[in-house]
């Protein structure tokens, strides 16, 4: 029974960081932003620069680029925030990955 709640307590804490995992990279790959290598280096600068909530949010920035545009012209500090870490991912992924 001790182990059942120690998998149970696991998995709710690593189900968020598990869903993120890779989530720019499929985003990018999905939307046909670049190669296979180019993507996997965008999501390696991804990993380095954005949290895991910032990675998941990001991804759908890719499928539609208006949420990209509402976040950057939101006047929420969370949004401000976000935008901030976003094109600090930007620049080092345009420097690194092309």
């Amino acid at each position: 029974m001790k182990i059942m709640q120690i998998a149970l307590i696991a998995t709710l804490v690593l189900t968020p960081q598990l869903s993120s995992a890779k989530a720019i990279k499929k985003a990018c790959l999905k939307a046909d932003r670049g190669t296979r290598a180019q993507c996997s280096c965008i999501q390696s600068v991804a990993n380095r620069t954005l949290n895991n909530s910032q990675q998941r949010k990001g991804a759908t920035f890719f499928k539609d680029p208006q949420k990209a545009q509402d976040t950057r012209q939101s006047s929420r500090s969370a949004d401000n925030k976000m935008w901030d870490a976003w094109k600090k991912f930007g620049n080092v992924a345009a420097e690194q990955c092309s």
